[in-house]
């Protein structure tokens, strides 16, 4: 028998048409006139509203919102008509090209996803031997630029490139019919078949001429092998090849001559069979190479000259008169001494921009028959003339230039003379420029045409005799941009694209192969002969440039930094923010001094109370006048004295977003392409912040961060003398301190374990792989106002050492001195203050992804964990941002996401943009505000590597597993690999005597391996 019994919860619930049954029907029994309410702003402002109300209003709002959510969010998408066979949604293809700029050039393969070009990799095809640095890794991001000149422009408007093609032909038309000259304005092309197409544009206008002009300037070199090999190239020299290297002013780990030398030098400095290549560097500013370099001797430019002519004396045995300080020519004696003992293993270079210096250069390595001195495959790059340039200038402001079309290049900006350069475009009739920008040259010609970006465009690329490279485009153009090849084929009245001329062009140039296959491996080596040197008159120019003198004043030695380069790249954020590897600055260029000459001027660094480091300003006057004011100072160690470096490349304002124009234009001062001036300089008011990441200036000592011995006593000595293994006390008995563990350890050896291998002998501080991580794992920029706070979200940074003595070695004798507390105070404290020459040491640094980490212990809510691999992991979902993680690890790589970077207009970079946003990564989360974040080991890349190999049915092979910075690194210091394999590399590596791990006596077990640094003093 049923029961009509009724429950009740309340009284109100008995009474007859309570609210209570009336929700239970209808939840919103009443309308609430919130239009009424909440869209009248001065019933709203004039309201008193009861707590009641107010609820009402939240409970309708939330309701409402909830409601909208029930029906999800509309995304329109086109799939493929017809899907190309080599695209499958979610995997990566690559496509093999080559990048000439006029400045930087590599061997790429590039990464693309469903069409998208995101990523930049080394080509590691035999024969392809130039590698991405940091730049060309930075470069991908350029593709996407929102500043990018978008349509052809007329005089300023907007017009179509068939009005464009119309004009320039009227022009060349007038100007043929006048008499008035045509010039072709370029870069440095490197490519056959451009060249070609010049050569018949010249032939149709016989009144036009091609002018080659690079901003930054190797002409003196060129000149001087021109006339000795009947060439105009430059040497491509083999560092691998030399036991011996003496570089006077030549930064070869940087820039000089184009640069790429840092695979072949670091295979002769990894010592093997108790051997490794010795390094001499005389220079002026602190460079790449002279922090690696086993004896480095800081003097002027004039020293230099000097220097070299000391060296050719011993070399060939002549007797030219030097003036050199006694302590300067000690050491030039003693490093031409072993140069000339060296012999064929022996080498020399110089950047001295002097045509008798690099006279002297080819003339000493003949005569030691160099081995790493070759001109089988020179280089054809910088092939610009100072001399040709300086005539195009008269010629311009006389009036007898007719037309000018330039592409590649930005001489408004770039020359020294740009005052002379715009006042003579106003005398050219018609000007036309291609540029991917309308930067300071595009927006005062008369035609400015859009280029593409090379990955959207068709080349060919000679970088090196007798090496054939082509490049191809990995996406269709995204602006109305046109080739200025395919615009010279219209002018030419040949018909087809530069494409269908580029393909039969290729034919003579590739015999032996097919066109498919060269476009397939990006690269062909179809060989070249030595070129035979004439005589010429050695003596004479090492007699001349014995008779060079300083010109007074301080010297100023202008040079491009690792970072930023020419220049060309200064909308690019990830350059900007980069930390340049010696002064460890970002978003900004300064003058360099020396202590010696702070002092002497006043001048000044400080770190403040923010951490944040302040510098004073100083004025800079040439001899001519030439005035650039309130430069930023930085106090450089190892800066001769007398001298100041300057770096080229900032100071643009023309098509930047404002946050990029930062800096000041140094060009202004590269007088006659001569990168050494005499100036003045005076202390100017105020004070400069730095946006620096590196606080610390020494190794004061810390001798388990940087271990490092000779070379002699690597040799001599066990390796428990120069790999000291930190003990530790264990039931009253000195053990080994990674033999005691507070946890159980697992079973690590069933699958994959990966280690990465760092060797401190091969890494450079290039910072490709800082760049290359950048772009794999969608690390976001945050600007010099949050890198000046240390909030830089770089998931890998590269650490830069000095010595407080003139070795780090002198460091550690002078720590262990160290008598009681006082006297520990005060010397640590001197210690902090680097030496005035130091030894410089670079260590990577990222996540150490420890087996025993600390940070996986602290995290509340186990948002960081260990993977079976070894690698850890961060469960972003989970993470509510206690920093418990970041103040537990030693190692200090973690960092927290202060703010939502992504679609942020406060951070103004390209993840603020739809277009810039391309270029993300979606295999990798882009991460959120209040998240803690860090190198990941590319667990991404890994996991692709264990797919592949497992869907063709196979093992994972040795080489084939990387990070996004192993696969980045030229100089081979980074090995990534399986440790489970012992016959990988890196489990070889591990096993080395000279294997430590960072920090090992806090007992972290680290997945990262780092290795003894050698110098071979």
């Amino acid at each position: 028998m049923s029961s009509n019994k009724k429950y009740w919860k309340s009284v109100e619930e008995l009474e007859n048409g309570s609210i209570v049954e009336a929700l239970r029907n209808n939840e919103f029994v009443e309308e609430i006139p919130t239009d009424e309410f909440l869209g009248n702003a001065e019933a709203l402002a004039s309201s008193g509203t009861s707590r009641r109300d107010f609820l009402k209003y939240v409970g309708f709002s939330t309701a409402a919102v909830t409601l909208a959510a029930c029906e999800g969010p509309v995304h329109k998408s086109i799939p493929y008509v017809l899907q190309p066979e080599q695209i499958i949604p979610g995997v990566a293809d690559y496509y093999a090209t080559t990048v000439f700029d006029g400045f930087d050039f590599a061997n790429l393969l590039v990464k693309t996803r469903e069409g998208r070009p995101i990523k930049v990799e080394n080509n590691t095809i035999e024969g392809a031997k130039f590698a991405a640095n940091a730049r060309i890794h930075a470069s991908i991001l350029g593709l996407y630029d929102s500043a990018r000149l978008k349509e052809p422009k007329i005089d300023g408007k907007n017009s179509t490139w068939s009005a464009v093609d119309l004009r320039i032909k009227s022009s060349l038309a007038e100007a043929k019919a006048k008499g008035g000259q045509v010039v072709l304005l370029t870069n440095t092309l490197a490519s056959p078949s451009s060249e070609k197409l010049i050569a018949e544009f010249i032939a149709k206008n016989p009144n036009a001429k091609h002018v080659v002009y690079d901003a930054v300037s190797s002409s003196e070199a060129l000149d001087a092998f021109e006339s000795v090999y009947g060439q105009r190239a430059l040497v491509d020299y083999d560092f691998s090849k030399a036991s011996l290297i003496v570089s006077v002013g030549a930064d070869f780990l940087g820039d000089w001559q184009g640069g790429g030398y840092d695979s072949g030098y670091a295979k002769g400095r990894i010592p093997q069979n108790g051997k490794m290549s010795r390094h001499f560097q005389f220079e002026s500013n602190m460079t790449l190479s002279g922090a690696a370099a086993d004896k480095r001797v800081p003097m002027t430019t004039a020293d230099q000259k000097q220097a070299l002519v000391q060296i050719y004396n011993i070399i060939v045995g002549a007797s030219i008169p030097v003036s050199l300080d006694g302590a300067f020519k000690a050491e030039v004696v003693k490093a031409a001494q072993q140069l000339n003992a060296a012999g064929s293993k022996g080498v020399l270079v110089s950047g001295i921009e002097d045509k008798n210096a690099q006279l002297l250069v080819l003339a000493i390595n003949q005569k030691l028959a160099s081995e790493a001195f070759s001109t089988v495959g020179t280089r054809q790059i910088r092939k610009g003339s100072n001399a040709v340039v300086a005539q195009l200038l008269k010629d311009m402001n006389a009036g007898s230039v007719h037309t000018l079309i330039m592409s590649g290049v930005n001489p408004a900006y770039t020359l020294a003379e740009s005052a002379s350069f715009v006042s003579g475009l106003k005398k050219v009739k018609e000007s036309v420029a291609f540029s991917l920008k309308e930067d300071e040259t595009a927006s005062i010609v008369k035609i400015a045409a859009p280029a593409p970006h090379y990955l959207e465009s068709w080349g060919d690329v000679e970088i090196t005799s007798g090496t054939y490279s082509l490049t191809q485009p990995t996406i269709r153009p995204i602006f109305n941009t046109k080739q200025f090849q395919d615009v010279l084929l219209s002018l030419n009245g040949v018909g087809g694209t530069f494409y269908d001329y580029l393909k039969a062009n290729s034919s003579s140039l590739i015999a032996g192969s097919s066109w498919n296959k060269v476009l397939h491996d990006g690269v062909l080596v179809t060989g070249s002969a030595a070129l035979s040197g004439g005589a010429f008159d050695s003596a004479g120019a090492a007699s001349a440039l014995s008779k060079s003198k300083s010109a007074g004043g301080l010297e100023l030695v202008l040079y491009t930094k690792t970072g930023m380069g020419d220049g060309q790249h200064a909308n690019n954020p990830w350059l900007q923010e980069f930390p340049d590897p010696i002064t460890r600055v970002s978003w900004d260029n300064y003058i360099t001094v020396s202590n010696a000459d702070a002092k002497k001027y006043d001048l000044s660094n400080e770190i403040v109370a923010n951490g944040g480091l302040n510098g004073s300003y100083a004025t800079i006057t040439t001899a001519d006048g030439v005035k650039i004011e309130n430069v930023p100072v930085i106090v450089q160690p190892g800066q001769a004295v007398g001298t100041i470096g300057f770096a080229v490349g900032y100071g643009r304002k023309a098509a930047l977003k404002e946050e990029m124009q930062v800096g000041l234009n140094a060009y202004s001062l590269y007088k006659n392409f001569n990168n050494v001036q005499s100036i003045t300089l005076a202390k100017a008011n105020g004070v400069h912040e730095f946006a620096c990441v590196q606080g610390q200036k020494t190794l004061m000592g810390r001798g388990d961060i940087i271990k490092e011995t000779t070379l002699e006593i690597f040799n001599s000595k066990d390796a428990e003398h120069w790999n000291e293994k930190p003990m530790v006390s264990l039931d009253h008995q000195e053990v080994e301190a990674t033999t005691v563990d507070l946890w159980e350890s697992f079973d690590r050896t069933t699958g994959h374990h990966f280690n990465l291998s760092i060797d401190l002998n091969a890494c450079t501080g290039c910072g490709a792989c800082v760049i290359a991580c950048h772009a794999e794992n969608n690390v976001p920029v945050v600007g010099k106002a949050e890198v000046r706070r240390s909030r830089d979200m770089h998931w890998l940074r590269i650490d830069r050492y000095y010595s407080s003595e003139s070795t780090f070695e002198g460091d550690n004798k002078r720590k262990e001195g160290i008598a009681g507390l006082s006297s520990s105070l005060s010397t640590f404290n001197e210690m902090e203050k680097a030496g005035e020459n130091p030894q410089v040491a670079f260590q990577p640094v990222m996540c150490q992804h420890c087996n025993h980490a600390p940070c996986e212990t602290v995290c509340p809510v186990a948002a960081t964990s260990h993977g079976r691999e070894g690698q850890n992991h961060m469960a972003y979902n989970r993470c509510v941002g206690t920093r418990y993680c970041a103040n537990n690890c030693p190692y200090k790589v973690r960092r927290f996401n202060w703010f939502l970077y992504n679609k942020n207009s406060e951070f103004d970079y390209h993840m603020n943009d739809d277009l810039g946003r391309m270029v993300l990564n979606p295999d990798v989360n882009v991460r959120s505000r209040g998240v803690m974040e860090k190198c990941s080991m590319c667990i991404q890349m890994t996991q692709a590597t264990k797919l592949k190999a497992k869907n063709e049915g196979r093992p994972v092979r040795d080489g084939e597993f990387q990070t996004a910075c192993s696969s980045a690194c030229s100089s081979g210091a980074m090995i990534f690999g399986d440790v489970n394999d012992k016959e990988s590399k890196v489990a070889k590596l591990a096993a080395d005597e000279r294997s430590y791990h960072l920090l090992e006596h806090v007992g972290t077990k680290p997945n990262v391996v780092y290795h003894v640094k050698v110098r071979n003093t």
